[in-house]
């Protein structure tokens, strides 16, 4: 079997300067395109849910999909994450349910919609890490709100955005701070916010570094170059996908996502997770719409849902290659969360922090 945490799949991506993208599932169709993919390029694969997909599926379904997908293809190492975790009760069930790595989510109250101050993230964020560092598992925080330069706030997906404004260094992660943030909690993993949002609406035009700041990337990664770094709201809403969900009846308006030439720029910066979960949603959709106006006599579900997961497996075969991961699954050998518990314990996977003078310099 391969379940692995977060934290030694970003490792081995750090060593070999790929990312992997963090896909969200729902269901059973988009978790075997998932792995279809990953399966065809030798890649391992973070398969993500968010609190909406465990109120949908149900704890237990996804707990048994996740097995199901593991013995299914066993050579790929295979990590089940929690997104955007609100508070300990949710990181907590996540792990009692054979998750190998939560987010913490501190940059937002427990209502998921209220923006939190800096002493609130670093004190529930830490208590998460030391909680999932017992068992072994890994911790993704977030610093900074998630949400568009644009417009000032964010985007509510399955419940979970920033209500109303907020100002823009809120939007925006301090470099400074995030270095204190990823001493203060042990965090493997730091979730940034540079200007990218949920949700298929991101940008009202190509972005550029006014509204899509990846230059707070570049500065964070001069100061933490031993961190794994997280870029959400990464969909890049491709054209082509947009194109086909409009002429088959759709009504989505024209939108920008994030250029996946902007994805390789972090990655080379130190971005290592990638989260995608709208191009997933629209290629499925997009062939809905398709077969329901070409095969109007249909009405077996299989019809629908076959063609939607080859459209999601294609796409995300194609995010595999494009951020490095191909050819690295087999390159991998998982430790055991005991194992990796010890480590936790003994310091070894403490942050590796580089001194104020050094960074100044």
């Amino acid at each position: 079997m391969a379940r692995i945490t977060l934290r030694q799949l970003l490792d081995h991506a750090a060593e070999h300067a790929y990312a992997v993208p963090a896909f969200n599932i729902n269901n059973m169709e988009q978790g075997l395109a998932i792995m279809q993919a990953a399966a065809a390029v030798d890649a391992p694969v973070i398969i993500q849910a968010s609190r909406g997909a465990r109120s949908y599926a149900g704890d237990i379904m996804l707990s048994y999909m996740i097995d199901a997908l593991e013995e299914m293809y066993p050579d790929i190492p295979l990590c089940m994450h929690q997104d955007h975790g609100n508070d300990e009760a949710t990181c907590a069930s996540a792990l009692a349910h054979g998750f190998t790595s939560v987010m913490m989510d501190g940059s937002l109250k427990a209502d998921a919609k209220t923006a939190a101050d800096y002493d609130y993230n670093v004190d529930i964020t830490r208590r998460v890490v030391d909680l999932a560092h017992w068992i072994g598992a890994s911790v993704e925080g977030e610093l900074g709100v998630l949400g568009s330069l644009e417009l000032g706030g964010g985007e509510q997906e399955d419940g979970h955005g920033v209500e109303g404004k907020v100002s823009h260094d809120q939007l925006l992660t301090d470099p400074g701070q995030a270095v204190d943030f990823v001493r203060a909690t042990r965090v493997d993993a730091l979730a940034i916010a540079m200007g990218t949002s949920h949700g298929a609406y991101k940008f009202s035009r190509k972005p550029d570094g006014a509204i899509l700041a990846m230059r707070v990337v570049e500065e964070i990664h001069r100061r933490l170059p031993n961190t794994h770094l997280v870029m959400h709201g990464s969909s890049s809403v491709p054209q082509p996908l947009q194109d086909v969900f409009n002429a088959f009846g759709g009504e989505m308006p024209q939108t920008w996502g994030v250029p996946v030439e902007e994805i390789v720029h972090g990655i080379r910066c130190g971005v290592r997770k990638v989260n995608i979960d709208t191009d997933c949603r629209l290629a499925m959709t997009a062939v809905f719409r398709r077969v329901a106006t070409q095969s109007r006599t249909e009405f077996d579900p299989r019809k629908f849902l076959k063609p939607a997961m080859d459209a999601m497996r294609d796409l995300c075969r194609e995010r595999f290659e494009q951020f490095g991961g191909a050819g690295q699954a087999s390159r991998i050998k998982v430790t055991p969360m005991s194992e990796m518990a010890r480590r936790y314990r003994a310091g070894e996977l403490d942050p590796r922090i580089d001194s104020p003078a050094t960074i100044a310099a």
